[in-house]
Order: C-alpha cells, then structure tokens, then sequence
C-alpha cells in the first residue's frame, strides 16, 4: 500500500468551531479506545524502567487536548511514576482544559536545550514529509534529556478498511475526510526506522501495539 500525503481538513482549520471541536471529541475517543493512550503509557513507562527513575517530565507536541499524556500521568501515578505534562500546539484554541500549555512551532520548540525528560508526539508524524519527520526529531532531541517519543498509526490495507467501517460513529465530517487520509499517509515501522537513521540518536526502539498503532522511542 502505497503511502499518499493528503492535507487534513483539521490540520489547516477548514470547519466551523462547532466542526472542529467535534473532530477534537473523535480523536480523544479514538486514542481512548483504539490503542492511542495505551501506546502513550506504554513507551514512557518503558523509559522510565529503562532509566529507574521515578519523575519525568514530558512535553507534549501537537497536543490537541493532550488527553493521552494526561491519563498516562494518571495511570502512572497509580504505579509510583511522577509525569510532569506540558503541551505545546501551533494553534492556542486547540489546548484546553487547564494545565501548563503554550502555542508554539513544532520545528522551532520555544524551550532552551534539555528543558523535558521527554519530548512525545502522538499522531503528527504521519502529518510530516519524511524531512519533517528528520527536523522535527532532531528539534526534540536538542530539548529533551532522555528521548523523543512518537506515538502514531501503522499504514496497512486492513487498517485502512477498519477505519472505512466505523465511519457512521465518527462526530464530524472532518474526521470523516481525515481519518482514511491519516491511514494512507502514516508510516511503516520499516520506513520510520529507515527515516530515523538520519537523526543523531544513540538508539532507536519501535513496537507495534494494539490496532496499528507504532511507539517509538528515540534515545538522545
């Protein structure tokens, strides 16, 4: 399956307030029962194992509403983790909610070297050029201590298929248009890998979790 670049309705804003707001809604419900949260808590529990600490904190890159950092922050406070969360959007009137959060470029990240532990993206990937993918990581490496962390979909003809069949629970045509788009332009784990090589991490790790969902976790 070939992957195909589409602009999302959401990415440049075509809707109403209503419109959007309404897509917002959809990607929390799919990253709450879709492996979107699941993935999230997944490759920051594994750092914080790998590195035995305690206390991370983590910013969250196209946040949106930043739901799957903040029930990862949730859930780990039950096992004994601290998640610090902050998040950072092009657009102010995308975060919401409370919390620490500031409107800024993804390519130019408004924060001195080695500000987080962590540097997490969940679901912009497959929004970037391959080179976008490249200059994003190497950004947030520059500002994070530990790692980069990418949380995003797998392209694969059944996945595109099942996001074909729950079209009729989607809330807004946006996502409607959107999510098939998503799926035609997200990366495979190979081409994620083979793109990441250009990039000055120590290492790289990817696992695949629960429907199509990729982590990466891209050590400094």
């Amino acid at each position: 399956m070939k992957r195909i670049p589409t602009e999302e309705l959401l990415d440049s804003d075509s809707g109403t307030p209503e419109e959007i707001a309404a897509s917002l809604a959809d990607l929390r419900w799919i990253n709450r029962n879709f492996g979107g949260r699941a993935t999230t808590l997944a490759v920051v529990e594994q750092v914080a194992k790998a590195t035995e600490t305690n206390q991370l904190s983590l910013l969250e890159v196209a946040a949106g509403s930043g739901d799957a950092p903040r029930w990862a922050s949730e859930e780990l406070a039950a096992r004994g983790v601290s998640l610090s969360v902050t998040l950072l959007d092009r657009c102010a009137s995308h975060v919401g909610n409370g919390g620490r959060s500031v409107a800024g470029d993804a390519f130019a990240l408004p924060f001195q070297d080695g500000s987080f532990d962590l540097v997490s993206c969940g679901l912009f990937a497959h929004h970037l050029a391959p080179e976008q993918v490249v200059r994003f990581v190497k950004e947030g490496l520059r500002v994070c201590r530990r790692a980069v962390l990418i949380n995003d979909l797998i392209r694969h003809p059944l996945h595109l298929a099942m996001v074909y069949a729950g079209y009729l629970l989607y809330r807004s045509r946006l996502t409607r248009y959107d999510a098939p788009a998503s799926v035609r332009q997200a990366y495979t784990i190979r081409e994620m890998h083979e793109m990441l090589r250009a990039t000055p991490a120590s290492r790289l790790e990817i696992s695949r979790h629960y429907l199509f969902r990729m982590g990466v976790i891209v050590w400094k």
